[in-house]
């Protein structure tokens, strides 16, 4: 779920400009995992706009305030998560602590850095969503020392269908600034694409992997 339709759409327009959000059909990005596809985000490029980064943080604070009632904690999720929820925090005058993807291997090998209390209301941020798989680690971490996440709030989601229905088996809410079909429609409006590569895009959305192996 978007937080408004006006942020959803600036939020994106913002991304588009400094270049955190690419889109690209003929020549795909390859992720991590090894599939291709027409979008990469980076939204970690908005930090280093003074003016974005404020807007965004004012936004998360305003979502936060709004839709995730009585929060006591923030929690970023490793790595780009943390100076979201770091600037989060700070904006609500709460406690912070951020959650790797696995324990560490050394020292006090712990995968949560920070002070978390039994029963505390913790919201997790996160700066983009994919599949959900790494960001419900976070959430599957705090709760196993106790914390009552209420939630998690990010900045951008691809709106995967795969990653909707791994949240709703988490039982984890999940609030975004903006998402991928506001995005491409954006990306219309201000001449980013040709409406002849919305098709090409939704495709995407609905079957990532098919739409990788089409464009390998």
């Amino acid at each position: 779920m978007i937080y408004t339709e006006e942020t959803a759409k600036l939020v994106a327009l913002h991304l588009l400009e400094v270049k955190a959000i690419k889109l690209n059909i003929k020549q795909p990005f390859t992720w991590a995992s090894g599939l291709h596809s027409p979008i990469y985000c980076d939204n970690r490029i908005a930090l280093s706009y003074p003016v974005i980064r404020t807007y965004i943080r004012q936004q998360l604070a305003a979502a936060a305030n709004e839709y995730f009632e009585d929060i006591q904690m923030v929690s970023g999720v490793a790595t780009a998560g943390i100076p979201q929820g770091v600037l989060l925090a700070q904006e609500l005058g709460l406690p912070f602590s951020y959650v790797r993807s696995s324990k560490k291997e050394h020292g006090m090998t712990n995968q949560i850095e920070g002070v978390v209390k039994q029963g505390q209301n913790t919201l997790v941020v996160e700066d983009l969503v994919s599949t959900g798989k790494s960001s419900l680690i976070a959430v599957d971490a705090l709760r196993s020392v106790g914390a009552d996440v209420k939630g998690m709030l990010a900045i951008f989601s691809y709106d995967l269908p795969i990653a909707q229905s791994n949240f709703k088996k988490a039982s984890c809410k999940l609030m975004t600034l903006s998402d991928f079909p506001h995005l491409i429609k954006v990306a219309e409006e201000e001449n980013y694409i040709q409406e002849k590569e919305l098709k090409s895009l939704e495709e995407w959305r609905k079957d990532p992997e098919k739409w990788s192996a089409e464009h390998s």
